[in-house]
C-alpha cells in the first residue's frame, strides 16, 4: 500500500520555485502581509452556518496530499468513505500550491470579511499563525470533534499560535532534521558536524525555509525555537553565516536536495522526513537523523475561514480523519507524520513496515526532542525573513 516515490513531494511544493526566486517572492509577500484594515474580529465578521440544510463542504488542500485508489486515481477512498457515512458531499480541490501564493488568492476576501468559497483550507504552521493573527478564521466547536480531542498527539497540543486547538487542526506533520547518504559519508549526529566537519566541506545543503534551518541552529546553541529572543535569533544566524563564509554549505534548497542526496552528489543536508522516507524505499543507506540537540516539528493545518458557511460539516470531516483507522489509510499514502494517536496500531494491519517507521510514527523519545517554531508577529516575520535572506544570498 506504499505510495510510489513522487518526483515532487508535498513539502517541496510548500516552497514553490526553489532558490532565490522563491525567496524574493517571499520577501514581496512579507511587505504586505498585514495591510491596514485587514484585521478582523469574531464580533465584527460573523459567519452563518448552513450545514444543517446544506450537506456539502468545500475542501482546499495541497496536491498529492490525499490517498487515491491505485486502479482509479479519481477515487479517494478515505474521502469517499466520509461521503458515504455522512451524506455530506465534498468538493475537493488541490489548489494550495504555495503558502504565499494561496495567501494572495484569499487575502482580499478575508481582509474584507467576504467568502472565499472554501470551508476548509490547509496551511503550514507559520501561515496558519498569520491568518489566525489577522482574525481570518472561525473558532471550532470541540464538542463536534471528539476524535480530535481524544487522539491528537500530545506533541501537537498547546502550540503557540493556537494554544487551545480551537482554530487549527493538524492534517499531517513532518520533521526537519539532518539527512545523509551512508554510501558517501560516515554517520552524522549533530548540526555542528554538518556545519564544520572538514570532510563535508562543499558537500552540504541547507533548507531555504527559515523556520526549519534557524530552528535547528537555535537548538544547537541551547536556545528554544518555540520561545527565543532577537539576540538568540542573531546568534543562530551568525552561526549559519560562518558556515556560508567558510564554503561548508554548497547551496540553499527547497526539496530539490532530494535527488542530489540520493545520487551522492551531496553527502549530508538539512532535510524533511517525508522526503527521506521515500528515498529510503529505494536505498536504505539514505538516513534521517534527529540531531542530539533536537528536531523541528511542523504541521499543515485544517482551518475554517471566515464566512465559510459549512463549519459543522467541516468539523465532521476533521473528526473523520482523526479516526485512527482512517488516519492510517491516509498515512500509508502520504508518508508524513500521522498526527493521530492510535493510527500506528491500525497501520499494522495495512503495512507493518510503515507502522514501525519512526518518521511516520515517531516514538516518545523522538517527539520529546521536537519543537514547533515560535509564532511571529508581523514585525518579527519581516525582520527575521529579511535577515535570513541576506545571509543565504537571496
Amino acid at each position: 500500500m506504499r505510495s510510489p516515490l513522487r518526483t515532487l513531494t508535498r513539502r517541496g511544493l510548500l516552497t514553490g520555485t526553489v532558490g532565490s526566486t522563491a525567496l524574493l517572492a517571499t520577501a514581496g509577500a512579507l511587505a504586505g502581509c498585514g495591510t491596514k484594515g485587514a484585521q478582523q474580529t469574531e464580533a465584527g465578521c460573523k459567519s452563518e452556518d448552513l450545514s444543517a440544510t446544506e450537506k456539502k463542504v468545500a475542501f482546499s488542500n495541497w496536491p498529492q496530499y490525499m490517498d487515491t485508489d491505485e486502479k482509479d486515481e479519481s477515487k479517494r477512498p478515505t474521502l469517499d468513505a466520509f461521503v458515504a457515512a455522512t451524506g455530506i458531499q465534498v468538493t475537493y480541490t488541490e489548489d494550495v500550491n504555495d503558502n504565499n501564493e494561496f495567501f494572495g488568492k484569499v487575502r482580499n476576501q478575508l481582509a474584507g470579511c467576504q467568502s472565499t468559497g472554501r470551508d476548509i483550507m490547509v496551511l503550514t504552521d507559520w501561515m496558519a499563525a498569520r491568518v489566525i493573527r489577522l482574525g481570518w478564521v472561525q473558532k471550532l466547536d470541540k464538542s463536534k470533534m471528539p476524535n480530535v480531542e481524544a487522539n491528537l498527539l500530545q506533541s501537537l497540543r498547546g502550540r503557540s499560535f493556537d494554544a487551545e486547538t480551537q482554530l487549527a487542526v493538524p492534517w499531517q506533520s513532518g520533521l526537519a532534521g539532518l539527512a545523509y547518504n551512508a554510501n558517501v559519508t560516515k554517520e552524522i549526529r549533530t548540526v555542528d558536524e554538518l556545519l564544520t566537519r572538514p570532510d563535508l566541506k562543499g558537500k552540504v545543503t541547507v533548507l531555504s525555509e527559515m523556520r526549519d534551518t534557524i530552528g535547528l541552529l537555535l537548538q544547537s546553541l541551547g536556545h528554544d525555537p518555540a520561545k527565543f529572543t532577537s539576540a538568540q535569533f542573531d546568534d543562530a544566524l551568525n552561526k549559519l553565516k560562518k558556515a556560508v563564509d567558510s564554503k561548508q554549505i554548497r547551496r540553499f534548497t527547497g526539496n530539490d536536495y532530494a535527488p542530489d542526496l540520493a545520487k551522492g552528489d551531496i553527502a549530508a543536508c538539512i532535510g524533511w522526513s517525508g522526503d527521506v522516507v521515500q528515498l529510503g524505499f529505494d536505498d536504505e543507506k539514505i538516513k534521517f537523523v534527529v540531531p542530539e540537540s533536537g528536531v523541528m516539528l511542523w504541521s499543515d493545518n485544517m482551518l475554517v475561514p471566515n464566512k465559510a458557511t459549512h463549519k459543522a460539516n467541516a468539523e465532521a470531516l476533521m473528526n473523520h480523519y482523526y479516526d485512527p483507522a482512517v488516519a492510517a489509510k491516509l498515512a500509508a499514502y502520504v508518508n508524513y507524520i500521522c498526527p493521530v494517536q492510535g493510527a500506528q496500531a491500525e497501520m499494522e494491519k495495512i503495512d507493518p513496515d510503515l507502522a514501525s517507521n519512526p518518521l511516520i510514527f515517531p516514538d516518545d523519545t523522538m517527539l520529546s526532542k521536537a519543537k514547533v517554531f515560535m509564532a511571529l508577529d508581523e514585525a518579527q516575520e519581516k525582520e527575521y525573513e529579511t535577515k535570513f535572506q541576506q545571509v543565504i544570498g537571496a
